[in-house]
């Protein structure tokens, strides 16, 4: 029997409980090797938050012996997944992890079939156009075709928004349940970006299903507060929503004379177009969601 694997990247991705010494608690994996994981899981916790680390914190987070996190950096640093980033104690990811990311997206279906659709609709709107993903809790930027003044060269490939503070990312928890959503979001209160930001996930629910019964989302400075977003989901042949399409417009509130210009319906179409190209059917039954579980 061949069994074939691939990198996550889509909404249906959820990662297994973990025990405190770092290690999954899922009894059913008996595969698992568990010097793997606790290297990805050493890679996985760097951020652009935090994008050094010393080999002290990264044991305490993990619950690692200091002992196997150094043997675990020196083989990681080997194979150029980290480096040192200025003395012995501190790392930061190394090359060899973009290298990793742009093969990722390179093969991601998302990208080869979404690519020209974003483009159309920059030329279409005078925008920014993007495609993200659902990573966890962050928003993803996995393709780019930037407006011709450059106003968002910034915002690059492989960059993250926090999901439930962003228009996108409430597109993107469309399928979630209430139940599910709080999985996600254990915590009793969201971090808040702007005064429009929700900050419980009951409130999230109410503007995430607003949105999806809507068809799209039009940002209200949930995150930032003197740009604009436009987003319409994206959907796979189960009818899943597993990307989403924006466009970025350079003011505060999107104007009226630019509603009229039938910007939503652009983005609506092109995601749709997209859809299409990922065999979603609206028509077709069975879809499956989080929504349903």
């Amino acid at each position: 029997m061949n069994i074939v694997y691939r990198l996550r990247g889509t909404a249906a991705y959820r990662s297994a409980p973990v025990c405190a010494n770092g290690m999954s608690n899922d009894s059913d994996n008996k595969y698992s090797v568990p010097g793997l994981e606790r290297g990805l899981r050493i890679l996985m916790t760097f951020s652009a938050r935090e994008p050094v680390l010393a080999g002290a914190d990264l044991a305490r987070r993990l619950g690692i012996p200091r002992s196997t996190v150094f043997r675990l950096l020196q083989t990681l640093e080997a194979e150029g997944f980290i480096e040192k980033a200025g003395d012995e104690r501190h790392y930061r990811l190394g090359v060899a992890v973009l290298r990793l990311g742009f093969e990722y997206l390179n093969s991601l279906e998302l990208t080869d079939l979404g690519t020209p659709v974003i483009e159309k609709l920059r030329e279409a709107t005078g925008f920014s156009s993007h495609i993200l993903i659902l990573d966890q809790r962050d928003a993803v930027f996995v393709a780019k075709a930037a407006s011709r003044d450059l106003v968002f060269g910034s915002v690059r490939v492989g960059t993250r928004l926090p999901a439930h503070a962003t228009v996108v990312g409430h597109i993107l928890l469309g399928d979630y349940s209430l139940p599910a959503l709080k999985q996600l979001y254990p915590e009793p209160k969201l971090e808040g970006y702007t005064t429009h930001t929700p900050t419980t996930v009951e409130a999230l629910y109410r503007v995430v299903q607003e949105d999806i019964a809507r068809g799209y989302s039009m940002s209200q400075a949930f995150f930032e507060q003197n740009i604009s977003t436009i987003a319409a989901p994206v959907r796979n042949h189960r009818g899943q929503i597993v990307a989403v399409i924006s466009v970025t417009i350079p003011q505060s509130r999107v104007e009226a004379d630019l509603l009229e210009s039938g910007i939503v319906e652009k983005v609506v179409s092109a995601a749709d177009e997209l859809s299409h190209k990922l065999n979603y059917r609206s028509d077709r039954a069975g879809a499956t969601s989080l929504a349903t579980k």
